[in-house]
């Protein structure tokens, strides 16, 4: 499905969230606090929106791996970085966000945006994350939500549901992915869920934060110095 509208994605990204989600990914980079010699990973990463952010902040991560299991959403992200001269300092590597083919405390934060949910096992996905990043590294996820403000929630749910999909069908020309947003997001995790997993993963100082009225959350926090046995 990601491989089959992988040409149109960033451009319905930007479409249908009013270029707001350039401004998402920003705030996340931010609430990393980079301090320019980190290595980031940024799992689900697409078609690299956020590794280029993480590369492009000021400060900026002097290294940074994407992941992705969408070899079509690579393709079109590493023609990206090569656009940007960006090839030689941003990887991007095929691979599943819940095997991960990287070493052990081995990056030193770590972003995901609007994947997390796609992941099959998200528990296992949030164990895997622990797994490789150092004691105290920070992690930053960004995932949509649903807004609670009542009137905001109905018109939300109404252009989510009935808008969203139909033109991202009449765009992408494939009406199942942009059925599947609407559904992936309301069978997700509540905030207070996802935090939950965060927490028994092995995370620490984990937070929600809710962005534009709650259409989308950032969840923050850091890698416990130990890591509990499973």
């Amino acid at each position: 499905m990601f491989d089959a509208i992988a040409a149109r994605y960033d451009f319905l990204n930007h479409l249908l969230s009013a270029g707001i989600d350039r401004r998402w990914r920003r705030r996340a980079i931010r609430s990393l606090a980079l301090q320019g010699g980190e290595r980031v990973l940024d799992v689900c990463t697409g078609t690299a929106d956020l590794a280029i952010a993480a590369r492009t902040s000021r400060p900026a991560a002097a290294r940074v791996v994407g992941i992705d299991f969408a070899g079509a959403m690579l393709r079109v992200g590493e023609a990206k970085l090569r656009s940007r001269g960006l090839e030689s300092t941003v990887a991007l590597v095929r691979g599943d966000a819940a095997s991960m083919p990287v070493a052990g405390a081995s990056v030193d934060a770590l972003t995901i945006a609007f994947g997390i949910r796609n992941v099959e096992d998200v528990s296992a996905a949030c164990r895997e994350m622990a797994r490789v990043l150092k004691p105290g590294g920070r992690f930053a996820i960004l995932e949509f939500g649903i807004p609670t403000i009542a009137g905001l929630r109905r018109a939300y749910l109404w252009y989510f549901r009935s808008v969203l999909p139909r033109i991202g069908a009449l765009v992408s020309r494939d009406a199942g992915a942009y059925e599947y947003l609407p559904a992936s997001v309301g069978a997700f995790q509540t905030p207070q869920a996802f935090m939950t997993i965060l927490r028994q993963s092995g995370f620490a100082d984990v937070a929600a934060v809710p962005l534009t009225f709650g259409i989308v959350f950032l969840y923050t926090g850091r890698r416990e110095r130990l890591l509990k046995s499973s």
